[in-house]
């Protein structure tokens, strides 16, 4: 695998060890397949993720609700 973006900072090959401990407390910002900036709703129950060309990422679809 190795190919994708990392989903805290946009960088390539990611997640970095360093972003880890961001992504357990919040959402992906950047998309993992392109890097782009993703738009983010944190709601009660969880988050969502758009991103423009790759569509949209639900905490309930990846089991990161609560």
């Amino acid at each position: 695998m190795g190919a994708g973006f990392c989903t805290a900072c946009g960088g390539a090959d990611g997640p970095h060890p360093a972003c880890e401990a961001v992504l357990s407390l919040e959402p992906p910002r950047f998309c993992a397949a392109c890097g782009r900036r993703m738009v983010v709703q944190v709601r009660p129950d969880g988050w969502w993720s758009r991103c423009s060309r790759h569509g949209v990422t639900d905490s309930t679809d990846v089991g990161a609700g609560r």
